[in-house]
């Protein structure tokens, strides 16, 4: 069993910059690849960065240039620098860590830290 907390988010003007961190508590958190999603009222959840539990890192295009994530596994953490951030930044951001071990998919999300780009 893994929990995730997220922190870091709140209100920011455009072209501002944020960290957002997830917190790991749980064993093995060093084999879980990780990510940092989003969701908008209305909208589905998408994803806005991944990093494998061996380091490797995908974005999506609207984060790329913008956005680096980036995990200390001895802490336990991910984490999510956002720069020159825009009002459609603007959604509650959610951690989340797979691991698959034999058959079973092992998924877990935490609570979600709202993020507001705005002047």
């Amino acid at each position: 069993q893994v929990q995730l907390v997220e922190s870091g988010g709140g209100l920011v003007q455009p072209g501002g910059s944020l960290r957002l961190s997830c917190a790991a508590s749980g064993s093995r958190f060093s084999l879980y690849d990780t990510g940092w999603y989003r969701q908008d009222p209305g909208k589905e959840r998408e994803l806005v960065a991944a990093i494998t539990s061996s380091g490797t890192t995908n974005y999506a295009d609207s984060a790329k240039g913008r956005f680096a994530i980036s995990r200390d596994n001895n802490k336990n953490t991910m984490y999510l620098q956002m720069n020159s951030l825009k009002p459609e930044d603007t959604a509650v951001y959610y951690c989340n860590g797979n691991r698959t071990a034999g058959v079973v998919t092992y998924r877990y999300w935490g609570q979600g830290t709202p993020v507001t780009v705005s002047s």
